[in-house]
């Protein structure tokens, strides 16, 4: 079964962090650019931080600074990590894969998402 399952998310006070993953299964993360997006109620979705297969990164103006994104191979899974957490990072938080596009272009969501996990929500409040 092809699918991508995000895990990590959770209650964390403001100024904390948390790492979030996203594992795939049924088709190999190094073929596809890999992005985390989110969603707060009431607002558009948001491309965060999206990663290619060749390392390249694009990060959302909002987050710079503050997370991180990797890819490991050997465990088909790519890691966000966000620190410095501000209540207006309260999202559902999302990971999306495709093919033949860059970072920036995926996050931007120009190209169509060929997979899309369940999600997984960040709060943060005190």
């Amino acid at each position: 079964q092809v699918q991508l399952v995000e895990s990590g998310g959770g209650l964390v006070q403001p100024g904390g962090s948390l790492r979030l993953s996203c594992a795939a299964s049924g088709f190999t993360l190094d073929y596809y650019v890999i992005g985390w997006f989110r969603q707060a109620p009431g607002k558009e979705r948001e491309g965060v931080s999206c990663i290619m297969s060749d390392g390249e990164r694009y990060f959302a103006d909002s987050v710079k600074g503050r997370v991180t994104i990797s890819r490991d191979s050997a465990k088909n899974t790519v890691f966000l990590e966000m620190n410095s957490l501000r209540p207006e990072d309260t999202a559902v938080y999302y990971c999306a894969g495709s093919k033949g596009a860059g970072a920036y272009t995926f996050c931007q969501g120009y190209v169509p998402v060929t997979y899309w996990g369940q999600g997984t929500q960040v709060t943060v409040a005190s």
